[in-house]
């Protein structure tokens, strides 16, 4: 009867758990490093090292962190601790942006009438409430950062450094005010930057409609035909446009036999037939260029005036007539054609959208300008000037926050102007900045390229007060002066002084004319983020080279340190025209230059069907970050993060994270059975560390004498660290976690690990292959700490805190790949011995399924081997290689194998069926190896 040999097996050992537990686990983490100030010990370390300054696009703290934000600051995290990792010192400071609509817009819809003063109060505690939640949801996805110390754009010294901003802009001449027609959003009742505003699809009445010409050779004999998707603003009509190179006919019509002449674009006659059902009756009567119409009159439909043809540049003949209907109080092109051509701008609309008297329409006074299309198209059809409708889907532009489609409303507001910064901006782009993925540079040049002057004022209460005053004859005063003295008292008391103080009040502390009073209207929004490179960039320290700065270097006046561009600003790809393009302008305005030195952009989240998931969206499954973390732990949700390519949008489904903790138990579980192959190696490492080099010298000595798999698995390991190296510097996080998830599951698991796991368990604990693997698997569970550890931060601190290692994972550089003298056909003759490993593995399972043998360790394989490796490396390797107990190999032409049960007798403790086993007469059911073992253990406990 055999003996149990179980206790004289070298078994892993380990208390690091197969179960990860990340939900409970995680936490307790999370407090020993806040507990150790490990963010600031990463600094601290990196004190003097090369300064790598991402710095932090602030998320509106107006809600829980969804999956998207998550995303963002995930890979923001990602780029930090590679760049400390990588070498450099990465200290980042988090941010919120605090004013604004999405904050105000959920305070005034909970409580209405209230006073500004009061709207201000309850939107900053409202602000300060969701800071709060942020962060720690931010802390707990494992994120780094001065959490202690964030920068809040509500904070009275940055509120102070956007006015100074606001100076400069003054002081060279680009802010001016103006009555022109901007995005206005009449559920917010404000106007609307460009970045504000987000696109949807939807259907409109488009109507044909007929202005009987009133001057020139055809009056009273044609009408023009303008097309039109917004009827309600026919009642705003003062011009009509053509393109003075299109040729233009004179045609007569028929429908129902209703004769009507027409003027319109000869190649969209056809396109007009098909919508309205008129057919042409014969030949044009006239044709001529556009040129020829321009000055003459037209009759407007159903309002006692005429609107004048003027030839433009902008008319197309994609959609219409070619005759454009021209509304200078709601639409640009229309403002700029209408002012050149000195026509007034009217906008017969009030800020909630509602038709003004001065549409000339009483029945409609005060009806929503949406809600009249219906009686405008009527009004067109009793007047006989309906020519023809059609639904038209389209993409029309919405409020961001209300949801409600924008108008293009004629209204009084303050601008940038654009032009003055455009040139140095696209030079910026294009010759400072880098660009990731590169189709960002065309993006934002592009955004750039077109867009119009900067629409910065609000009809808001919660944010920064527009520093414009008006003089005893309501004339505006934009005096740098005057700003700079209220950013000092905004400094000193908050931006809430501007709404506290009186006209009397305000104007004495800031030593303006009698007289003099201000408003309340607010600055857009995407100047207080914008101008984060100023108020935060240039008045934190740690974010310059060295902790200790000049004192000489400091700007008296403000505290403000030199220009430093960050070395990267991440956001998602919506930033190309918000807060990538607000902070490139400011920068131009204020420095000459771009405020960050590379821009990577990362894509939307979105579901299985491809639809976005947002906070302010209207997705039915949950998107909070915390539910994912709660159900599953961060360390999953990070890997989530690195397994997508970011620079498309980024697929999300509670199923990916099924097949995510597939991939995250491979990772860990070769993480534990390394630590636990490892359990009698501590004695050892720090045996050989108090030897002078001696550690180094065992190192070597497996490189370059170990068994063929030992030399294959630490070139692969020096690829490894090679390949995740370059991928972190690229910022190809995708490509580390592909690397690294195959180096566990393949080359780890199924191969290295496999193949010596008889040497690690039945040899003896020092024998010279035994302690050459354990060397290996120490270097590579070493490596793998660090090259997981920016991936899944929390997972690799515990197994390192098991690996008796010392200080956090976190504060260890990556692993350098080394010249271990290997041989350079190691992974050739790999490559050629899996091939016939493969072929092995056929012919065992054909005997197995024919009932031969029942396992691999019991055949007797014949290899008929084609390859000069089988004849290069021992046949005792070659067994270990092929976990096989009994091989003979002949060289053929052909590789194939054959398989026969082995006569040799199943060692009990090896379970190989070898030629000593029953050759013994102390151990007569083990092979020679492991009675040697086994003699050396009882030697061993006797002496004891």
């Amino acid at each position: 009867m055999s003996q149990n040999y179980k206790d004289t097996l070298n078994l892993p050992r380990t208390d690091f758990p197969m179960k990860a537990n990340l939900a409970a686990r995680e936490p307790e983490i999370l407090q020993a490093w806040e507990e150790t100030r490990l963010y600031e010990q990463i600094q601290e370390a990196g004190q003097d090292r090369e300064l790598f300054v991402l710095h932090d696009g602030p998320p509106f703290a107006n809600g829980d962190v969804h999956m998207g934000t998550a995303l963002n600051k995930i890979l923001k995290d990602f780029v930090v601790k590679s760049r400390a990792m990588l070498g450099q010192r990465a200290p980042y400071v988090p941010g919120w942006d605090c004013h604004g609509l999405p904050i105000e817009y959920k305070v005034v819809k909970e409580s209405r009438g209230l006073s500004p003063l009061e709207v201000r109060k309850r939107s900053e505690a409202f602000a300060r409430k969701f800071v709060d939640v942020q962060r720690e949801q931010f802390k707990r996805l494992g994120v780094f950062g001065d959490w202690d110390h964030p920068y809040l754009t509500l904070d009275p010294k940055y509120e102070a450094q956007i006015l100074r901003a606001f100076a400069v802009f003054v002081e060279k001449g680009l802010v001016y005010q103006s009555k022109k027609p901007v995005f206005w959003s009449t559920g917010a009742q404000t106007a609307l930057a460009e970045a504000e505003v987000e696109y949807q699809e939807r259907d409109d009445t488009a109507v044909y409609v007929k202005f009987p010409i009133a001057s020139g050779e055809l009056k009273d004999k044609a009408s023009i035909a303008i097309w039109t998707t917004t009827p309600w603003t026919l009642p705003a009509n003062l011009a009509i446009a053509v393109d003075p190179k299109e040729l233009y006919v004179v045609q007569e019509f028929r429908r129902d036999g209703v004769s009507e002449t027409l003027l319109l674009a000869d190649r969209l006659v056809d396109a007009f037939c098909v919508t309205t059902k008129f057919e042409p009756t014969g030949d044009p009567l006239q044709s001529f260029p556009g040129s020829k119409l321009d000055k003459i009159t037209a009759q407007h439909p159903f309002l006692p005036r005429t609107a004048i043809v003027l030839t433009a540049d902008f008319v197309t003949m994609d959609t219409g007539t070619g005759a454009v209907h021209i509304a200078p109080g709601h639409g640009e092109d229309d403002y700029n054609l209408g002012r050149a051509n000195k026509l007034p701008i009217l906008s017969p609309v009030d800020d909630h959208g509602r038709f003004t008297d001065e549409a000339g329409l009483p029945h409609l006074v005060g009806k929503y300008v949406f809600d009249a299309n219906i009686d405008i198209v009527n009004l067109l059809r009793e007047r006989g000037m309906l020519l023809g409708e059609q639904r038209f889907h389209h993409s029309y532009p919405y409020c961001w926050r209300s949801k409600t489609p924008i108008i293009f409303r004629n209204v009084e507001q303050f601008f940038i102007r654009i032009d003055e910064l455009r040139g140095k901006a696209l030079e910026a782009i294009h010759n400072e900045v880098k660009w990731i993925p590169a189709w960002g540079e065309n993006r934002i040049a592009g955004t750039v390229e077109s867009r119009p002057d900067w629409v910065i004022s609000r009809q808001r209460s919660w944010g920064v007060p527009l520093p414009v005053f008006y003089s005893v004859d309501g004339k505006a005063i934009l005096d740098a002066k005057y700003i700079r003295k209220l950013a000092d008292l905004v400094a000193q008391r908050g931006s809430n002084v501007w709404f506290e103080l009186n006209d009397v009040d305000l104007a004495t502390q800031l030593g303006l004319p009698a007289g003099t009073t201000h408003r309340t209207d607010t600055i857009d929004v995407w100047i207080d983020s914008g101008v984060s490179h100023k108020a935060v960039l240039q008045t934190r320290p740690e974010l310059h080279e060295g902790f200790v700065i000049d004192p000489a270097d400091i700007q008296e006046a403000t505290g403000e340190l030199p220009f430093r561009p960050a070395d990267m600003y991440l956001e998602a790809t919506d930033q190309h025209r918000g807060w990538f393009q607000s902070s490139l302008l400011t920068s131009i305005a204020l420095n000459g230059r771009a405020p960050y030195k590379t821009c990577l952009t990362h894509g939307f989240v979105v579901d299985l069907d491809g639809k976005k998931i947002s906070k302010s969206g209207t997705y039915d499954k949950p998107m909070d970050a915390g539910h994912f973390v709660g159900r599953h732990g961060a360390d999953l949700v990070r890997l989530w993060a690195s397994s997508i390519d970011y620079t498309a949008d980024v697929p999300f489904s509670e199923e990916m994270f099924t097949r995510l903790g597939d991939a995250y138990r491979r990772i860990r579980n070769t993480l534990r059975i390394l630590l636990g192959n490892l359990y009698d190696f501590h004695s050892v490492a720090a045996l050989y560390e108090r030897r002078s080099n001696e550690k180094e010298v065992l190192r070597s000595q497996t490189a370059a004498t170990g068994a063929l798999i030992d030399r294959w698995i630490m070139e692969r390991l020096d690829q490894v660290i090679a390949d995740c190296r370059s991928a972190y510097e690229a910022f190809e996080f995708h490509k580390v976690y592909h690397m690294l998830n195959q180096f566990c599951a393949v080359d780890l698991s199924s191969l290295y690990i496999d193949i010596t796991k008889d040497r690690m368990y039945c040899d003896a604990p020092d024998s010279p292959r035994r302690r050459a693997t354990q060397t290996a698997m120490h270097e590579i569970f070493d490596a793998l700490c660090r090259l997981l550890a920016p991936i899944l931060a929390f997972t690799a601190e515990e197994a390192w805190g098991y690996s008796s290692a010392g200080a956090s994972v976190h504060l260890q550089l990556f692993p350098q790949a080394q010249d271990r003298h290997v041989d350079p056909k190691a992974s050739q003759q790999v490559a050629e011995l899996l091939k016939l490993r493969g072929l092995i593995g056929q012919a065992i399972e054909k005997a197995r399924q024919e009932k031969l043998i029942g396992n691999a360790l019991e055949a007797a394989v014949v290899l008929n081997s084609n390859s000069d490796v089988t004849a290069e490396i021992a046949k005792e390797e070659l067994e270990e290689f092929f976990i096989l107990s009994d091989l003979t190999i002949q060289p053929a032409q052909e590789a194939t194998a054959s398989v026969t049960k082995t006569a040799y007798k199943k060692c009990a403790r090896c379970w190989r069926h070898r030629p000593a086993v029953g050759a013994s007469a102390a151990h007569p059911d083990l092979c020679d190896r492991c009675e040697s073992v086994v003699a050396r253990v009882t030697n061993k406990v006797g002496s004891t």
